[in-house]
């Protein structure tokens, strides 16, 4: 009997995305995504705003549920899952919001985001994230509400790298943040990849994505207009211009 479930290779891609649409009311965002996140990948997702990239990680966690498409993850179907559900497959996500525990203490949200080792994922100890973010132990007894929008950001990343996830996707991790937090949430980024995470970005700022990533796809009017590498979109500035310039 078929269970539905393929065994994964390394060859394997470890998200593959297929004709996924979805709807806010009656409106279309997304009109048919096809693309794949490899094992060990980051992937960033780029577009000017209203592109439908922060759609696009709500419906992969199933926050906007798709209306029609395929979403296999490590083998696994995951449309039409709860988002709780998405989580415990091994995909973690961190909101542009933040949406930290604002009436517990720093080291308090670090343990709510912990989780049992997961068998082909890198494992995460709060010492370690402390390590990334130095100011983050300095303040692990502060109220996460009392925190600056930045040290919210670092506790966002650092509490759902605490569920040892497979991929991790991240929407505008430096919106808003002053120059030298945005070079060490960046830093933090590439270290996550090197521990073999695979990670989807959402980032405005071209220089930064360009430089972590190892695949882009670009988005326009709730399509994919370009899939490549980094280096091959820079061979083509009229799509950038078309698709990025303000």
């Amino acid at each position: 009997m078929s269970t539905g479930q393929t065994i994964p290779s390394a060859a394997q891609p470890l998200l593959s995305v297929r004709g996924l649409h979805a709807h806010y009311g009656k409106s279309h965002i997304l009109r048919g995504l096809d693309f794949e996140v490899g094992r060990g990948k980051v992937l960033s997702l780029l577009g000017r705003n209203g592109a439908g990239r922060s759609t696009t990680l709500k419906a992969l966690m199933g926050l906007v549920p798709p209306s029609a498409g395929q979403v296999r993850f490590d083998g696994h179907e995951l449309a039409g899952m709860q988002p709780y559900a998405i989580a415990r497959r091994g995909m973690a996500f961190v909101p542009e919001e933040r949406d930290v525990f604002a009436n517990l203490s720093v080291e308090e949200n670090l343990v709510m985001g912990m989780q049992p080792p997961r068998k082909g994922a890198a494992q995460w100890t709060i010492e370690q994230m402390f390590t990334y973010f130095p100011r983050l132990k300095e303040r692990r007894n502060t109220l996460a509400g009392n925190l600056s929008g930045g040290e919210q950001q670092m506790l966002t990343i650092c509490r759902s790298l605490l569920g040892n996830p497979q991929l991790i996707m991240i929407d505008e991790p430096t919106e808003g943040l002053a120059p030298k937090i945005v070079e060490v949430v960046g830093e933090a980024i590439e270290d996550i990849h090197r521990h073999g995470v695979s990670v989807i970005l959402v980032e405005q700022k071209l220089t930064i994505a360009m430089k972590i990533s190892t695949d882009v796809c670009l988005l326009g009017h709730g399509h994919i207009v370009f899939s490549g590498t980094p280096g091959e979109l820079t061979d083509q500035p009229q799509l950038l211009k078309d698709w990025l310039a303000v």
